[in-house]
């Protein structure tokens, strides 16, 4: 790996989702403390387009299990762990590159929001990682065979337009930077068994973002 001045130039374009313990709406989204003071939860990044120097990595699926107790926008997130996935399609080239870009060390968006939290990371994985995004996000999931199950049906409401989606705009607390769109889900099922991270729960929050990062400025 190399340091954030030495990095080649790189790019991302895609899809980041979660599913976590907190109420419909996370607070975190609104940069406050989770619903019961601590949250654990699953977050995926579905890469559309990407590059880093010459390495391609469209269509390949990082993702992480996490856990913090705080306000993690505060600055004062304690009690924090996390373990990751590498989609198994990657090779070597591409697993290094995306190991570089997530841990911050590529500088972006990633570098700055990793300096809000030190996390102690419980381990890292090769292994299939199946997303599927709809087109109109109505619905979103993510597969790790035997380890991580996670599907979403869009939020609605007796209120919501047939085919609109309950968004907010500019939210305070996005995991994926400033300026971008959260589009709210209902988690129909959450499971995660792996790396010390257990829990199999329903109708909690998740919420889709697209995402868009560059570095290494």
């Amino acid at each position: 790996m190399t340091e954030a001045t030495t990095s080649p130039a790189w790019h991302l374009v895609g899809d980041w989702f979660d599913t976590c313990k907190c109420a419909i709406p996370c607070p975190c989204t609104f940069a406050q403390p989770p619903t019961e003071g601590d949250c654990d939860g699953v977050l995926v990044w579905h890469i559309r387009e990407g590059r880093y120097g010459d390495v391609r990595l469209d269509g390949l699926n990082f993702l992480m299990l996490g856990t913090f107790t705080g306000n993690i926008w505060g600055g004062a997130a304690t009690e924090t762990a996390a373990a990751f996935f590498v989609d198994a399609r990657a090779d070597d080239q591409q697993r290094a590159a995306l190991g570089t870009i997530f841990s911050g060390e590529a500088g972006g968006w990633p570098k700055q929001f990793n300096e809000l939290a030190s996390f102690d990371v419980r381990g890292m994985e090769v292994a299939p990682i199946i997303v599927e995004i709809a087109d109109d996000l109505g619905a979103w999931s993510v597969e790790v065979p035997g380890r991580v199950t996670a599907l979403v049906e869009a939020l609605g409401g007796p209120t919501t337009p047939v085919g609109a989606r309950v968004q907010v705009h500019n939210p305070g607390g996005a995991e994926v930077g400033p300026g971008q769109v959260a589009t709210w889900g209902r988690a129909t099922t959450d499971r995660a068994d792996a790396f010390g991270f257990s829990w199999d729960r329903s109708g909690k929050s998740s919420k889709h973002f697209p995402f868009d990062w560059s570095g290494p400025d």
